[in-house]
């Protein structure tokens, strides 16, 4: 009895004594990896979209830390360029990628900005991590020439891929001049939570959340 009292002291000691670090590594990261439109440009961070993420994944009990690796300005070249430390660095379990807007409004070419977008995949996947991939639309006065391949190439990467696929991350934003700052580029802090509700019924199968979890606000 003395001696299973005194392993039983051992292992009490033992479990108290785990560093935090191994606690943290059970813990899932899902990475937003992106460009202005999921950097909260021009609102406070707290209201960004990620955010609202973070704490509906919190509400929704799942223990997910969420990492917003975007920067404002970001196009497919710099974000392939930064990509491998961000995986490294974070080890995510799943990846929203959200870019190539730059790129568009840029009138880089198509080509190079696809190629970029599978190479980041290709990346992503070959740490195990899920990939869901956010389109983009730009400006409809850079011509349909360019603006219907540019809006296209998302789908046929997710199709090749075989990857989800929010369409339009701002659609039903966009379409509301009154939800835009007044670059009418990036979207209003009220019209965060609308990005959200695009993103997360996506979202929902690949946590393995259940199907009426709520799509709007904080939860």
């Amino acid at each position: 009895m003395k001696h299973l009292l005194n392993r039983l002291i051992v292992y009490f000691l033992f479990s108290m004594a785990v560093p935090a670090s191994w606690a943290a590594t059970e813990q899932a990261t899902l990475m937003v990896f992106g460009d202005s439109l999921s950097a909260a440009y021009g609102i406070d961070e707290a209201d960004g979209w990620v955010n609202l993420l973070a704490s509906k994944l919190s509400a929704n009990g799942r223990s997910y830390r969420v990492i917003n690796g975007s920067v404002s300005g970001e196009t497919t070249t710099g974000g392939l360029a930064r990509l491998p430390a961000m995986l490294d660095s974070y080890t995510p379990d799943l990846v929203i990628l959200e870019l190539g807007g730059n790129d568009g409004l840029r009138g880089l070419p198509l080509e190079q900005i696809k190629q970029n977008l599978s190479k980041m995949i290709v990346l992503i996947q070959s740490t195990g991590a899920e990939v869901l991939l956010a389109g983009i639309q730009i400006p409809p006065n850079y011509g349909p020439r360019y603006t219907v391949p540019f809006f296209a190439q998302y789908a046929e990467l997710a199709e090749e891929k075989d990857l989800a696929l929010v369409p339009f991350l701002i659609d039903g934003i966009v379409q509301r001049p009154e939800l835009m700052q007044n670059d009418g580029i990036h979207p209003k802090a009220e019209a965060q939570s609308m990005i959200l509700e695009n993103v997360w019924p996506l979202l929902v199968p690949m946590l393995k959340l259940p199907a009426e979890a709520p799509v709007s606000g904080n939860g």
